[in-house]
């Protein structure tokens, strides 16, 4: 299956994706950007499942700063495997064209934006 359609409802783990998304990125930030957190309090809270450590780990690699999700750069997960509409850096998408990934509901995740 390749993308969920809306009537059966999968917008609805949408919420469950932006709090694994804002744990994990506040997580990144407080040990990686602000360096007020220690590796031991880190690594207990990536052990624990606070955060999303492969999510964290495409954050660390260059353009991928901005990521929603991994299932949006998973080619098989999309139709011709490319990854998600979102990841599309919104200078290439045509004037006015609304961006919505099906598997979190993100609306433009490309680092060059």
């Amino acid at each position: 299956q390749l993308a969920c359609p809306l009537d059966l409802g999968c917008h609805s783990v949408w919420p469950i994706f932006r709090l694994n998304h804002q744990r994990s990125r506040y997580i990144y930030e407080m040990y990686y950007k602000k360096e007020e957190i220690s590796r031991e309090l880190y690594e207990f809270c990536l052990a624990e499942g606070w955060g999303d450590a492969a999510l964290i780990a495409k954050w660390k690699k260059g353009g991928y700063e901005k990521l929603c999700c991994l299932r949006c750069i998973q080619p098989k997960d999309h139709n011709f495997n490319t990854t998600c509409i979102c990841r599309v850096p919104k200078h290439e998408l045509e004037d006015g064209k609304i961006v919505e990934c099906v598997h979190c509901g993100c609306h433009g995740c490309a680092s060059g934006d």
